[in-house]
């Protein structure tokens, strides 16, 4: 069942916010009960109206964006959709970070017809969230050191395990870039093992996420290229709005990225990487499933059971939106459970 969501507006652009507007009447779960030209205003109105949503614009003048998620995120947490210009990949990981669930990349040019590009993504997004249950986000800026505090407990299905993975495949939505920061990070030597990522996420984007990761990690991290052979230590991202598949050639494997399909709804897949890792490496491979809303990789994670592979999903407790890990678990095709930061030990133990 969708339900009605109360979006509040915050743009300083008068543009951007009636733009935006028509957008948003136009999807039937919506109601937009006020709009803010400024942070300090929209802060004021977060607190009296009690949006279920929000979309925030970054740079506005009084109160940034940063200031105002923070903000937010302590004294009335609630979910945010960032509207962010391609040019500001970085302002976008770090709005991630602070608490925002996910961001709508607008174009360039500014007071054009062109900021309409942005409106099938928008009411996806928002359609998603629709089918949500309120207390299904967990929206503290936080959520990593909390998870780190809490006991890290792990829930084992009764699947054996016969083979240590070559390769592991990763898919997130919602939530997944602060949570692949936190992973990735978590180690201090990188294991003798592949690993490939699809993370939602528009194109523009992911060689600055990619570059994020590299910086903070002791993974050699880039977005994939076609050709790519995978490599113990190397972490391959896959590009915004594509699809990685894999291919052996001469006994290497190799990253092929592809065009997806039009009727495709989630890019980069999830479901795509899993089932062709699941076929190239069979027992050899381990999937990741993170954080995100919706069900992308609940068929991948059939696959690469079907081939002898396993899956470890993401505990809800550690979920930005238990969307994604729950489907898969669903499947009856999970291996184990784990919050995210057991994550790192789990995958040390599976090699």
């Amino acid at each position: 069942m969708r339900r009605l969501i109360r979006v509040l507006v915050i743009d300083d652009s008068a543009f951007n916010r009636v733009s935006l507007g028509k957008m948003l009447e136009r999807i039937s779960e919506v109601e937009i009960v006020g709009y803010a030209s400024d942070g300090e205003i929209g802060l004021r109105k977060t607190l009296e109206l009690k949006p279920d949503l929000i979309t925030l614009d970054l740079e506005m003048p009084k109160m940034g964006g940063f200031s105002m998620l923070r903000l937010i995120m302590q004294s009335c947490p609630t979910p945010v959709i960032v509207i962010s210009a391609q040019s500001g990949e970085g302002d976008v990981f770090r709005a991630l970070e602070l608490g925002a669930i996910d961001f709508v990349a607008k174009p360039s040019r500014p007071i054009s017809s062109e900021f309409y590009s942005i409106e099938d993504d928008l009411a996806r997004k928002v359609r998603d969230f629709a089918t949500c249950s309120p207390g299904q986000f967990r929206l503290h800026k936080s959520f990593i050191e909390d998870d780190l505090k809490s006991e890290c407990s792990t829930i084992h299905y009764s699947h054996p395990r016969s083979h240590s993975p070559r390769v592991v495949v990763v898919g997130a939505s919602t939530g997944g870039p602060p949570a692949l920061h936190h992973f990735f990070s978590s180690f201090n030597v990188p294991p003798a093992l592949g690993f490939a990522v699809s993370q939602h996420m528009p194109p523009g984007f992911t060689r600055s996420f990619a570059d994020r990761l590299n910086d903070h990690s002791v993974f050699n991290v880039t977005e994939a290229v076609h050709g790519d052979v995978v490599r113990s230590g190397h972490v391959y991202i896959c590009p915004g709005g594509r699809n990685m598949v894999f291919s052996r050639v001469s006994g290497e494997v190799k990253i092929q990225i592809v065009t997806p399909p039009d009727k495709q709804i989630y890019t980069p897949s999830v479901d795509v990487l899993f089932e062709s890792a699941a076929v190239v490496y069979g027992p050899e491979v381990l999937g990741l499933i993170l954080t995100g809303m919706g069900n992308d990789g609940a068929a991948g994670t059939r696959a690469i059971k079907k081939f002898g592979g396993r899956v470890i999903a993401e505990a809800e407790e550690s979920c930005v939106v238990y969307g994604m890990p729950k489907e898969a678990v669903a499947t009856g095709c999970v291996g184990q459970v784990v919050p995210l930061a057991g994550l790192r030990d789990e995958i040390l133990r599976c090699c």
